[in-house]
């Protein structure tokens, strides 16, 4: 008790940077819920990498190539890697799961790799970079937070205006396709949002928590939830709840934040299936 007490006292260090792992968490573990259902988790695990790596590549840009940091902006960066990965993912028009997880393991190791490459040629910013690649980011400044409420803000707007279509396509994109669904546009939107949402996540919490977010919060919840809509409630929050509690072990026992946010998601799915299955055999 005494150990929420002084939490809750310094309280105003570090709010933004758990409210933004409660945000980001809560607008990961909604659009979660889609890439769980199209069996697409390594997708998730190969944008948080490869926005990790447009994040270095700014850095290095802006350090090494004189190019000033409005236009060699991490952000920028991170979101036009992941939006690339995106691209040449929906080229692919044969669906085949073969050749679309051999691209995403190939984007997975390239980000990967080269985010940690080109790290070690940006001494000036070793802090930074290993926050990104580790998730170990312990304050958040306000300019980002800001950021990250805008970004979810227009996420969340726009699956609440396009559910129907999102949910349609993520079950069953041939039916919606016979219904007269714009299949194409509907998928292209649904990965745009999701490449979107994990570059801000990644650039300002990390890798590691932004592909947490994205896959635990939705694994539990399509695990309990008796459809779609109700996933992506749970989803949203566990999410949020992955996010403050999170931080909050991070803070109690000197933890890494990242790792401790990914361990309350791994508590969270292992809680909730049990429940599950428990409720299935009553």
């Amino acid at each position: 008790m005494e150990l929420v007490t002084t939490f809750f006292d310094s309280w105003a260090l570090f709010r933004d940077s758990v409210l933004a792992g409660t945000v980001a968490g809560a607008m990961l573990g909604m659009l979660g819920v889609y890439i769980v259902l199209r069996r697409m988790v390594f997708l998730s695990a190969a944008l948080s990498q490869t926005a990790g790596f447009g994040v270095t590549l700014a850095f290095y840009a802006q350090i090494h190539l004189g190019i000033p940091a409005l236009v060699a902006s991490p952000s920028l960066g991170a979101i036009v890697l992941t939006l690339g990965v995106v691209a040449l993912l929906m080229l692919d028009r044969t669906h085949e799961s073969g050749r679309r997880d051999a691209f995403l393991g190939l984007a997975f190791l390239l980000g990967s790799a080269g985010a940690l490459l080109v790290g070690t040629r940006i001494v000036q910013e070793i802090h930074d970079i290993e926050t990104l690649l580790f998730g170990t980011a312990v304050a958040v400044i306000p300019e980002d937070f800001v950021a990250l409420l805008v970004v979810a803000a227009l996420i969340f707007a726009l699956h609440i205006l396009w559910r129907r279509g999102f949910t349609a396509v993520a079950i069953d994109p041939v039916d919606a396709q016979v219904r007269g669904l714009p299949v194409r546009i509907i998928e292209i939107t649904l990965l745009a949002s999701l490449a979107l949402a994990i570059s801000i996540t990644t650039k300002i919490l990390g890798a590691l928590p932004a592909f947490a977010f994205s896959v635990l919060p939705a694994m539990a919840a399509v695990r309990v939830a008796p459809n779609v809509d109700v996933s992506l409630v749970i989803g949203t929050l566990l999410g949020a709840v992955c996010g403050f509690a999170g931080y909050f072990v991070a803070y109690a026992w000197d933890l890494p934040v990242g790792a401790s946010q990914t361990l309350v998601g791994v508590a969270l799915v292992a809680i909730v299936s049990s429940v599950g299955l428990v409720a299935r055999r009553d």
